[in-house]
């Protein structure tokens, strides 16, 4: 298992898929899984298109449009980024093939800051043979 850390802005996603090839590549699985976890309660990780910057910027809003600010009890004030957290998930497998992520052609995995600015610790475990 290796980890990396990433400075986060205050809100939004940030592509990680060269970090995890990087990661895929020196394990030198040739088949296998890349497991992808993120340890924090107010942050995520996903796969979605990263060729438009506009769908990221369409998720947020989204979200944001689907996790509104109420008035939660949470003394910390930062339930909406817990509540995005649970709603995106905090980790993601993908197979590894010939030492590759078998990623779609627009696919690309995104952490996801629902509470910063942080700095972000990220787990990835590539697994096989």
């Amino acid at each position: 298992m290796e980890q990396f850390y990433l400075d986060t802005p205050k809100e939004g996603f940030i592509d990680i898929t060269a970090k995890v090839k990087e990661m895929v590549k020196r394990s030198q699985i040739r088949q296998g899984i890349c497991q992808v976890f993120i340890p924090h309660t107010t942050a995520g990780v996903t796969i979605n298109e990263n060729a438009d910057p506009d769908v990221v910027t369409d998720m947020l809003a989204a979200l944001e449009h689907m996790v509104p600010k109420l008035p939660f009890r949470h003394i910390e004030g930062n339930s909406p980024a817990h509540v995005k957290s649970t709603l995106v998930g905090c980790s993601i497998s993908v197979p590894v093939a010939d030492n590759n992520l078998l990623l779609g052609t627009w696919q690309g995995i995104y952490f996801c800051e629902f509470d910063g600015p942080r700095t972000r610790k990220v787990f990835v475990q590539v697994v096989g043979v």
